[in-house]
């Protein structure tokens, strides 16, 4: 698998397809995620999971994460400018000194306003307090670029990184989307979840939403965005540009 990344790169193997964000309190789109995949001669366009975590143990998880910041704000840069891009990054990536420089040059190629591109971290990520990975997050901000702490409540859920560095959003694991319709005291913890992203001064953004019924109670508890299959499936650059890009 390594092997057919290191050909797609040279080969124009790759591709972004994108997850519209929608604004809970408008109902509009905002944004949307770029979510990667591996062009298949025969099985298609394959989704980054299948292959991710083979993936990130070697290097090359670095030049496809500067393949996919230069994608990204290309897409961004043919789209309204009140829409942006949501990215993840790597651990791998984001400690390799080479993520600041991928990340001007990106940005710089196509003269996007940096606080159009916000990069994906998770708690788990910033667990051992790697020097390196903290270093290069107060750099990336310092770029104007937004950080997002990605899939809160999947196990950690702790509010500390939030105190620690300028993150803009706090995202909800889908796992606590999809418990909301069970009540009670999931609905109460998802809403104390909200009450402290607001408190700090973030976003907060639910992933993972399959229902009338969880787009419903999310906006009850005051969530601000949402993602997921219930506003369609994630789609192509050009449709995207198509869908969005006229103003």
């Amino acid at each position: 698998m390594i092997q057919k990344l290191r050909q797609a790169l040279a080969t124009d193997g790759l591709a972004l397809h994108f997850q519209p964000i929608l604004s809970l309190s408008s109902g509009l789109a905002r944004g949307a995620e770029a979510q990667l995949r591996l062009r298949h001669s025969r099985r298609g366009l394959i989704p980054i999971g299948h292959f991710l975590p083979m993936v990130e143990q070697s290097d090359v998880i670095i030049d496809v994460g500067g393949w996919m910041l230069r994608a990204a704000c290309t897409q961004a840069a043919a789209l309204p400018g009140n829409f942006s891009i949501a990215l993840a990054l790597s651990q791998r990536h984001l400690q390799s000194g080479k993520l600041v420089k991928q990340l001007l040059e990106a940005l710089n190629a196509v003269n996007l306003n940096p606080d159009r591109l916000e990069l994906l971290i998770t708690e788990a990520m910033l667990l051992d307090e790697n020097e390196d990975t903290i270093f290069a997050l107060k750099a990336v901000r310092g770029l104007g670029v937004r950080l997002a702490l990605d899939h809160f409540g999947a196990g950690y859920a702790s509010l500390t990184p939030l105190k620690r560095l300028p993150f803009s959003t706090l995202r909800l694991d889908r796992s606590l989307t999809q418990s909301l319709s069970e009540g009670g005291t999931f609905t109460a913890i998802t809403h104390a979840a909200v009450e402290a992203g607001h408190a700090l001064g973030c976003i907060v953004l639910a992933d993972g939403v399959e229902s009338a019924v969880q787009y419903e109670l999310l906006r009850q508890v005051k969530v601000d965005e949402a993602q997921g299959s219930f506003f369609g499936a994630p789609i192509s650059g050009p449709e995207l540009g198509a869908m969005f890009g006229a103003v």
